[in-house]
């Protein structure tokens, strides 16, 4: 602990009333990775009980019910919950949150365009990757052009958060570990995952879209 009595960095970053860790991190990574496990394993076998879903169909739907509901509690609760830092109950999301603001600072120090990003992600990505496990559930039209919007709304907020980052000087995590295994690789399938949906979804409304022009042609004949 520094003189503000908090393990971040900045270390001259004002946080009054500051409160450290009930939990380890292992037991916040722990029941992290129990309640996805648990998400991913109830969507895949409700997947599997619908008609004509392939395996690509059900792990879309295990990664939008995943990061829907991560969007909507998880990042919800830090953008509802200003002082989180100062929570004294032990409280799983508080938890959540100061560890995390060990590869990220600016998430405890309430950054405005991290507050930004997070409350646009709750408030709008998490309903709509909702719909997308729903639409892909019931092979709705918009399928694929509701999950190409989604994803480029998580990379271009992923862009957001790395770009703003190096312009205020990348100074936000208190060691290189959480650097890395924060900052980076717990943001890394925010970059990875939406960009071979975007690539996916992009394929198929351009095949959907050619395939009615050659059907308006050979109407024409």
């Amino acid at each position: 602990m520094d003189s503000e009595g908090h393990p971040y960095s900045p270390r001259d970053l004002h946080l009054p009333g500051y409160v450290p860790c009930s939990l380890s991190q292992s037991n916040i990574l722990s029941v992290f990775a129990f309640f996805t496990f648990l998400l991913v394993s109830l969507t895949w076998i409700f997947s599997g009980r619908l008609p004509k879903k392939t395996k690509t169909d059900r792990l879309l739907m295990c990664w939008w019910a995943f990061t829907g509901l991560t969007h909507l509690i998880v990042e919800g609760y830090f953008v509802f919950a200003p002082e989180f830092y100062k929570d004294k109950t032990g409280f799983y999301l508080a938890e959540v949150w100061k560890e995390y603001s060990k590869g990220d600072s600016r998430y405890a120090g309430r950054d405005a365009g991290i507050v930004s990003v997070e409350g646009l992600t709750a408030v709008f990505g998490g309903p709509a990757s909702l719909l997308a496990v729903y639409a892909i559930a019931t092979g709705k039209s918009y399928s694929h052009i509701l999950q190409f919007a989604i994803s480029l709304s998580q990379l271009y907020g992923v862009g957001v958060y790395y770009i703003t980052a190096l312009l205020e000087g990348d100074n936000f995590a208190a060691s290189k570990l959480y650097y890395y295994a924060y900052y980076i690789g717990a943001n890394a399938s925010w970059i990875v995952i939406p960009l071979i949906i975007a690539i996916r979804s992009w394929k198929y409304t351009c095949a959907a879209f050619k395939g009615q022009d050659q059907t308006k042609k050979h109407k024409v004949r």
